[in-house]
């Protein structure tokens, strides 16, 4: 298998639900040399921008790297939403008003953080109510756990599961069948 091959296989698994539209963004980390992983990073952005979608690195942890594919579209309706901005005004990011901007800011807090900052969830489409539960129990005693832990509306969470897992089966099963991402995704 190529590194190409390997990269898209990677995206099929862990960030389908935002290429496909039903999810704001995904994380991601691989493994590998800094050259290819630019290489698909740069091929992926000029072939999927004309869907709205892009990779975003985020932090080099060692030889990995950490990146956000995002759905520009859904990035920016969530960024709109008044619960999230009232939210992601508590952790310093008053000043942004584009999604370069919070983005920007979250690499900044990437950096000087030794974990996750909480309102990685913001971009990830995560209920701002779980995320206020995570932070309230420290991350315990969550009713589900998941794509994420869930601290209210586990019905609710229990659906939104089963549709990120059927849209990460149907791109690997692309992928089983010889197509890659990009006519998965229907982009030429």
């Amino acid at each position: 298998m190529s590194s190409t091959e390997k990269f898209e296989r990677e995206l099929a698994l862990h960030t389908a639900p935002t290429m496909l539209g039903i999810k704001p963004a995904n994380l991601l980390t691989v493994e590998g040399n800094d050259k290819l992983i630019r290489r698909n990073i740069d091929r992926f952005n000029s072939k999927a921008s004309a869907k709205g979608l892009h990779i975003r690195e985020i932090k080099r942890l060692g030889g990995r790297t950490l990146m956000l594919l995002y759905n520009e579209k859904l990035l920016n309706k969530r960024l709109c939403e008044e619960d999230v901005c009232r939210m992601f005004s508590k952790f310093g990011y008053a000043g942004c008003s584009t999604c370069p901007q919070y983005l920007e800011k979250l690499c900044d807090r990437m950096e000087s953080s030794e974990d996750f900052p909480h309102e990685i969830g913001l971009f990830l489409g995560y209920p701002v109510d779980d995320i206020k539960g995570f932070i309230r129990n420290k991350g315990q005693n969550c009713l589900l756990c998941g794509y994420w832990k869930v601290y209210c509306d586990a019905d609710g969470a229990r659906r939104t599961f089963s549709r990120y897992t059927k849209c990460t089966r149907y791109m690997v099963e692309c992928l089983d069948k010889g197509k890659d991402i990009y006519s998965a995704l229907r982009i030429s």
